[in-house]
């Protein structure tokens, strides 16, 4: 059991009148983590899960009378999949404000139905967390850092989720099995998702453009679909934290693209495996798009779990030029080249003249690991 970043964190909020929600995709191991939490307070648990019929049906109508009677002498009440059920939201604010003792814990791998369904029955009711892929972070503590770095070509191309981690030797088949549609079941559960095919040819398009500006026109062009349709996807593919987008930064200069996107996959092994390329680092000619991927997921988790305030950007101006990644933070401006080679970098003469006061470094594989831990 890798210890994972937000494990403390849960366990100091258990018992304190609200209950904790994780979020996350399926088979980033929400599930063990949360196993491992509730077996080490010792106390009684009852699961449920919310990909079974019969688990749905308890919460149809449910009273506090009738879940007492269901919950009996258990002190924690999980619910896996929790977006399954409907108005889930509502029933867990009856748990929490009418059944005092039981801590309610609340999985779902996909936030578009969980949140809608929680956010406004469950304010001030509610602790919320996000779990990613491990992280490097994760696994520099587990392994130490000079095993990751001796990893490091083998991550960019597997990723980091659990079982790719866990069961070194069978990254190929699993990442396969994973990238299918199980990991994003529930977007095909939806009733606006009709079209699985279509599903996975915007998928297999992002995966290509990692690293370049994202067109809705150009994708919609590409697979023959309406821009608001690929708008539409690509949010629920974000939603089901699959994917997530940077926005340009734009504040000075006239010629700054205002309203580009970049989009970003949370882990590699998933991307390379949506393009059916698991190849060898060295034989790949996208090398670049690969070591972008990795650097700005690493530093987006590193982030999340240290719970920085921040916002991400990336800029480019009419003229080609460009910064890979920036962060805004109280106000200060941080800007990052991300380049795999040890070569030398600087900020482009426009933005540095636009944003004086930017914080410059270069970010590559002699130097990455400061950045991501």
């Amino acid at each position: 059991m890798i210890p994972r970043a937000i494990e403390t964190r849960i366990k100091d909020r258990l018992f304190q009148g609200k209950a904790i929600i994780v979020y996350g995709a399926r088979q980033v191991g929400k599930t063990t983590l949360i196993e491992k939490i509730v077996a080490e307070t010792g106390v009684s648990a009852l699961w449920l899960n919310g990909d079974e019929a019969d688990v749905r049906e308890i919460f149809v109508d449910a009273t506090s009378v009738g879940l007492k009677a269901y919950f009996g002498n258990h002190k924690i009440v999980v619910i896996d999949e929790a977006q399954r059920i409907l108005n889930i939201g509502l029933t867990i604010k009856l748990i929490t404000d009418q059944i005092k003792n039981i801590q309610v814990i609340a999985t779902g791998s996909s936030a578009f139905e969980l949140a809608d369904s929680i956010k406004e029955p469950l304010t001030g009711r509610k602790y919320e967390f996000n779990l990613y892929p491990l992280s490097f972070g994760e696994m520099t503590k587990e392994t130490g850092l000079l095993h990751e770095k001796r990893l490091l070509e083998h991550r960019l191309i597997f990723g980091y989720y659990p079982e790719i981690v866990t069961k070194s030797g069978n990254e190929t088949e699993l990442l396969k099995l994973l990238a299918g549609s199980y990991l994003y079941k529930d977007l095909l559960m939806l009733e606006g998702i009709k079209k699985p095919v279509l599903l996975e040819k915007i998928l297999k398009a992002l995966a290509l453009q990692v690293g370049s500006e994202v067109s809705y026109h150009e994708i919609g062009n590409l697979v023959n679909a309406s821009n608001e349709t690929v708008e539409k996807y690509i949010s629920l593919l974000e939603q089901t934290y699959i994917i997530f987008q940077l926005n340009a930064f734009s504040r000075n200069v006239r010629n700054e693209i205002r309203k580009g996107k970049k989009i970003y996959f949370y882990d590699n092994g998933i991307r390379n495996a949506i393009i059916g390329n698991l190849n060898p680092l060295h034989t790949r000619v996208d090398k670049g798009a690969l070591w972008e991927n990795f650097i700005i997921s690493e530093r987006f988790k590193f982030l999340q779990y240290n719970q920085e305030s921040f916002s991400p950007y990336f800029w480019r101006t009419t003229q080609q030029q460009e910064v890979d990644y920036i962060e805004e933070r109280a106000g200060k401006l941080r800007a990052f080249e991300i380049k795999w080679k040890s070569s030398k970098g600087r900020l482009p003469v426009t933005f540095d003249k636009a944003y004086p006061d930017t914080e410059f470094k270069l970010v590559n594989k002699d130097n990455y690991f400061e950045f991501i831990l």
